[in-house]
């Protein structure tokens, strides 16, 4: 495998440490291969809202594993997958299952493209909307509204059709819009930004870029592949209250299983073939054993009270880090909606990727490996989150914040 892992953060490059090696996890904790065990915040990097081996999502796909792993052909499962996530989003008609995250952006940038009659697509410095090509871009030097491969292989004739404005700026997107008039066929964000560190949108802020959408003719697209099910049963959308043309989907929608998607108005999604022209695959879409796990979990986390469970937790533990980080006269910020948490080591306030950038990453470093050291695993990058699950008790909240504190009076801070 290059770099000896399937995907880059598992390599520990951002902290300068080998990876560990996982051989099982269950509720909120997992166990490495030399058996030493880990409270979890990276939870699958979201997926597993309910944490490890939750017994119904288990159950569910060893019950659908047996009448048949794949098909490639219609369920009655994705229908009813289909129903509740349309009964959860309020602006979703009509569902395209998918089996990334990645795929589900790809389908929304395509539609788009098609719906519009238009070659330019928006988005924001900092989001990460998967590794297709034309996503694959950032902010070119001196201004927001050019942009350059973020890295070899993605073609210059691609990513110049992708334009990049400031997160949280209102001003930086009415400029591109201004500058590529009836050019740009949406604009894609992720309402909460969860890519480099969580970063909540201020005030307005998505209601404006609703607005400028409207006024430009082009489609709102939010990448919800994190935020969707993870902030209450209908995603951030349904907190900010802005209703955007196309959503996707990921993460929780598998309870651990790959699965995503992408859904929206209804006259936008019937372009998708074979209602449509425009043509999208998936062989494995919507496959049994990703159906039968997101059932079992939405099944679950549907109930009202669930979330206020999971809230409880949340605030227990960004109060217990603050606290801790004060008493050792350790700066650190923490941005945090609902079960979503990031922490910055710095004293300013962390409202776009610039901000985020300049937090101190050699106290990330260290407060990683004391963590560690201290049973806790966290995400190995200063760019992603913390997620806590159902499974996360009072007590393991209690030990995260005990092993902080410890962490945080060793901490060389000048």
């Amino acid at each position: 495998m290059p770099g000896g892992v399937n995907s880059p953060v598992r390599a520990f490059g951002s902290v300068d440490r080998q990876p560990i090696f996982i051989a099982k996890g269950n509720g909120s904790k997992i166990c490495d291969i030399d058996g030493n065990e880990y409270i979890d915040y990276v939870c699958s990097w979201g997926a597993l809202i309910l944490g490890h081996s939750h017994p119904a999502v288990v159950k569910a796909v060893q019950a659908a594993a047996k009448k048949g792993t794949s098909f490639g052909a219609p369920t009655i499962a994705e229908t009813a997958l289909c129903e509740m996530i349309c009964g959860a989003f309020d602006s979703i008609d009509k569902l395209r299952l998918v089996s990334s995250g990645t795929e589900a952006v790809m389908t929304a940038v395509r539609l788009a493209h098609a719906f519009t009659g238009r070659d330019y697509i928006l988005k924001m410095s900092g989001c990460y909307h998967g590794h297709s090509d034309s996503m694959l871009v950032s902010a070119g030097s001196g201004s927001a509204q050019f942009s350059k491969p973020l890295c070899p292989g993605v073609p210059k004739s691609l990513s110049s059709l992708t334009l990049v404005a400031d997160f949280n700026d209102i001003d930086s997107a009415a400029r591109a819009f201004k500058k590529y008039k009836k050019k740009i066929a949406g604009c894609i964000i992720e309402p909460v930004a969860a890519n480099m560190g969580v970063v909540l949108p201020k005030p307005g802020y998505l209601r404006s870029l609703r607005k400028l959408c409207d006024e430009n003719k082009a489609l709102l697209v939010f990448d919800e592949v994190i935020t969707g099910f993870r902030l209450c049963f209908g995603g951030a959308q349904k907190i900010f209250k802005v209703r955007p043309d196309l959503t996707c989907l990921g993460k929780i929608i598998g309870g651990g299983v790959p699965c995503a998607a992408v859904g929206g108005r209804e006259d936008i999604m019937n372009m998708l073939a074979p209602a449509g022209a425009v043509y999208q695959a998936g062989t494995l879409s919507g496959n049994p054993l990703a159906t039968a796990a997101a059932i079992a979990t939405l099944n679950i986390i549907k109930d009202k009270r669930f979330y206020a469970g999971l809230e409880e937790k949340s605030q227990m533990l960004h109060t217990g880090l603050l606290d801790a980080a004060k008493k050792a006269s350790v700066p650190l910020t923490i941005n945090r909606i609902g079960s979503l948490l990031s922490y910055f080591f710095t004293k300013k306030q962390v409202g776009n990727f610039d901000d985020a950038k300049s937090a101190n990453a050699k106290l990330f470093k260290a407060f990683f490996a004391g963590m560690l050291k201290n049973g806790i695993y966290l995400a190995p990058s200063p760019f992603e989150a913390m997620f806590i699950s159902a499974a996360h008790s009072k007590k393991d909240i209690a030990k995260t914040v005990f092993a902080a504190q410890n962490t945080f009076k060793r901490l060389e801070y000048p």
